[in-house]
């Protein structure tokens, strides 16, 4: 896998598969990441394009939800092997926001947390419950001593320099000061921020709104995030963000994110 440049893993928020699947496919093939988490596939487990993408090359699992949420797991060339649908403990195990699977090595978690807004509220008052509960699995994921990823749609901008205007942001349910705690513990177990670590101190943006000509602008936020256990921080190699995807017609309001790691 990913012999000779690296093994390339990516997160993409891809905001509907199965209406923005021409999109995927076409990314798939120009970059051939080997291993990628989705997010928001707004698609019932039956209605997953499971040939389409293996037809790409790609094995896939899947926790789908009519509508909403949904996240999956593709992998070139191998078949992942399902080792979890959603979080222990899920405040709301009816949202489809958590999976994990062992893909050549390596152990992945793809999620995609709560957006929580309005806050205050019972939608505010689940984000920090799940994250809490996110929290605890990846102290327990550490704890098993092998190579972990826990790649996804966090809806949180860790620090000011990932909001294109902070005080726009200020109570925005993705900025709030609890949520950054949650973030700022996980990086306390020892989780490294890939993108933070290729970029340091530097504005990267991962998603940008629909609305107010957010693109256009470079009105962005970076809400997507590779975070790497201690002994695959070693081999970060590369991080950055197809930020071309975003300006594609029927694109995604998130572009792909994607880390590169030395596995020899």
């Amino acid at each position: 896998m990913g012999q000779g440049r690296g093994v390339r893993i990516a997160t993409y928020n891809i905001n509907g598969i199965n209406g923005r699947l021409e999109t995927l496919l076409s990314w798939l093939a120009e970059t051939q990441p080997d291993i990628v988490c989705l997010q928001e596939l707004k698609a019932p487990q039956a209605k997953f394009p499971e040939r389409q993408l293996a037809d790409a090359g790609y094995g896939s699992v899947w926790h789908g939800q009519s509508r909403w949420n949904g996240v999956a797991i593709l992998s070139r060339g191998s078949e992942p092997v399902l080792t979890r649908r959603g979080l222990p403990r899920d405040p709301d195990p009816s949202q489809s926001r958590y999976i994990e699977a062992a893909v050549n090595g390596l152990l992945v978690g793809c999620l995609y947390s709560p957006n929580g807004n309005p806050a205050p509220g019972p939608k505010w008052d689940y984000k920090l419950g799940w994250l809490k509960q996110l929290t605890a699995h990846a102290k327990q994921l550490l704890a098993l001593n092998v190579p972990v990823i826990l790649a996804g749609d966090y809806n949180i901008t860790p620090t000011e320099r990932d909001v294109y205007n902070p005080d726009r942001w200020r109570d925005d349910a993705l900025f709030l000061p609890d949520v950054r705690k949650a973030y700022a513990s996980l990086l306390k177990q020892g989780w490294c921020d890939a993108i933070a670590e290729i970029h340091p101190g530097m504005p990267v943006y991962t998603f940008w709104d629909y609305l107010r000509q957010a693109w256009e602008r470079n009105a962005g936020l970076r809400l997507d995030h590779l975070l790497l256990s201690p002994g695959l921080a070693a081999r970060l190699k590369d991080a950055g963000v197809d930020q071309v995807m975003r300006g594609r017609p029927k694109a995604s309001d998130h572009a792909p994110v994607w880390i590169v790691l030395d596995m020899k």
